[in-house]
């Protein structure tokens, strides 16, 4: 098995096409929590032509709702959660500039089709291993809609955060590919 490649959030998008469905990767950066409240927020602040809480453009959302953090540490718990319940508001986010999202579970195909046409990346994380997921978490600051709890928007530092790809900039889905070789 070869090392997973190392990427930072800021070239992401730069470097997609390095990565394929199927991919390990670690990534390292800033990156923003935003679960189905926050969506919901975001896209209300999109129709009122509202600023957003952060920059879009080449922004990586990560699908989770941390825990609050224990004494000595910067996080808790930080799994991801389902990413198909954001799949009504992902191709907006992607036309809009969004490099990438994380979550777990399959896509419809109009996000699928979203990051292909926006050269985008849909990576998966662990899921059930939220504990672990934080320890490769630095910085953790509520930035927006702090009333939502664990599902306000909060801008996280990653450092080599394990990371599968699960739909690469062409199109390629993990998830659908993957049964096919099982199927035969």
């Amino acid at each position: 098995m070869t090392e997973p490649k190392a990427f930072r959030t800021a070239e992401l998008r730069a470097r997609a096409g390095e990565l394929h469905a199927g991919d390990a990767l670690r990534l390292s950066g800033v990156v923003y929590t935003a679960r189905d409240a926050a969506h919901k927020r975001i896209m209300a602040a999109l129709a009122a032509e509202e600023e957003l809480p952060f920059p879009l453009q080449d922004a990586v959302i990560y699908y989770a709702g941390p825990t609050a953090a224990p004494p000595g540490h910067v996080i808790g718990s930080c799994g991801p959660t389902t990413s198909s319940r954001m799949d009504p508001f992902a191709p907006r986010l992607l036309d809009l500039g969004l490099a990438a999202m994380i979550g777990k579970g399959e896509r419809s195909p109009e996000v699928v089709e979203a990051v292909r046409r926006n050269r985008a990346l849909y990576l998966c994380a662990i899921g059930g291993a939220g504990a672990l997921a934080a320890r490769h978490i630095t910085a953790c600051e509520v930035i927006a809609y702090p009333e939502l709890g664990c599902e306000s928007v909060k801008r996280l530092v990653f450092e080599d955060f394990p990371l599968v790809c699960a739909i690469d900039s062409e199109g390629n889905d993990l998830f659908r590919e993957g049964r096919k070789k099982y199927v035969k």
